[in-house]
């Protein structure tokens, strides 16, 4: 929608927009002293020690699921030959509304190409943009920032309360690689029956039928605690299915690498969930709060590493899960720790539902001034 007193000018006419350049990746850093940031696709990969830009300028993801992705940048930086850099030639136009502005056109949709998408500079740079006099720019981008930093600060709450907790599971039960409290150690298949899920695609999904977890939601969806399914089968998909009971953990036993395997939620919905084939049920006797975080500990990751195989793929099996140690504190204390950690997590449930209603009314202020 046209707007008064608003111009409208091609993108390539205020601008200029070029492709970055590749560097190797042995020249990335994860580190920033007396370095440069680096942006690729996905805006910043880490720190160089040369810079091919300078200023604040928008950064446009080039190549593939990436692209589209806009960021913005300040100062000296390094762009990637997957990235589109807007150099701004106008002092109309502020590079923190440009970079709002692109946000909001959904530039994917400019891209040629399907097994790998491009977006090329000429597309870009044909674009219509609106150009509001510049104290309304200031005016629109100060609104669009303060709610965005209202969301960083959520979601850094929600990083800290992840830190809380894990922090609790150190203070309370020590080290598990030094086990300095002195422990009882166990094999989990002494204190749990671990099988495996039965067969479930993601194309098996409907909206009403059986509660699931595949176990791709493990990576993406699904934190250490898990109270209500996401998605449903058909009831008569399977002849016979595996399912999780209330207080069983599920574990991911395929991932892209050591990392995610093993990857766990206790399930604590008050009723049983159909589980599918890449990932593992642990009926166990002991709490799955304490089980859970347990598996996000060093010792975990080391006994894991040991057993877990493959390259572009990682498998472990349920023979191989049931081999690792645990140490295991008195019931009571790891029911202590699961009480911590659940007044923990509705912290959490109302801190992103606060992050969901900013991300909402962000969305819709963005409408308001682009569309």
């Amino acid at each position: 929608m046209m707007k008064q007193n608003w111009i409208y000018k091609k993108l390539g006419d205020v601008a200029t927009i070029k492709s970055g350049k590749s560097i190797g990746a042995d020249q990335i850093f994860n580190f920033d002293t007396s370095m440069y940031p680096c942006y690729g696709g996905n805006g910043l990969r880490g720190y160089v020690q040369t810079y091919n830009n300078e200023g604040d300028m928008p950064i446009i993801g080039r190549v593939g699921a990436l692209c589209g992705n806009v960021h913005l940048s300040h100062g000296k930086f390094y762009a990637t030959e997957h990235a589109l850099v807007v150099k701004i030639l106008s002092n109309n136009i502020l590079a923190e509304w440009l970079t709002y502005c692109l946000k909001s056109l959904n530039l994917r949709r400019i891209a040629k190409g399907v097994a790998q998408p491009v977006i090329a500079a000429s597309e870009v740079a044909n674009i219509s943009i609106p150009v509001p006099p510049l104290p309304l720019q200031q005016s629109i981008v100060a609104e669009l920032d303060n709610i965005n930093n209202l969301i960083n600060i959520k979601k850094s709450q929600l990083k800290d309360l992840d830190n809380l907790a894990q922090s609790i599971f150190y203070e309370m039960f020590g080290d598990p690689v030094e086990n300095e409290k002195g422990w009882d150690v166990k094999k989990l298949g002494e204190v749990a029956m671990i099988e495996r899920g039965a067969g479930i695609s993601k194309k098996d999904f409907v909206d009403e039928g059986l509660p699931c977890i595949h176990y791709g939601q493990l990576h993406t969806i699904l934190g250490e605690l898990t109270y209500k399914h996401k998605t449903c089968i058909p009831r008569n998909l399977l002849p016979k299915y595996k399912i999780a009971h209330p207080g069983d953990v599920i574990m991911a036993i395929t991932s892209e690498d050591v990392e995610g395997s093993c990857k766990s939620t206790v399930w604590l919905g008050n009723y049983d969930v159909v589980v599918g084939s890449d990932a593992a049920i642990v009926h166990h006797s002991i709490n799955g709060i304490y089980l859970t975080f347990y598996t996000l500990t060093k010792a975990f990751y080391n006994e894991k590493a040991r057993y877990a195989k493959g390259f572009k793929v990682t498998h472990i099996s349920t023979k191989e899960i049931e081999s690792i140690s645990i140490p295991l504190p008195p019931l009571p204390l790891q029911q202590k720790f699961a009480e911590k950690i659940e007044a923990i997590e509705k912290h959490k449930q109302i801190v992103n539902v606060t992050i969901k209603d900013l991300e909402t009314l962000l969305a819709s202020r963005m409408q308001f001034w682009f569309e």
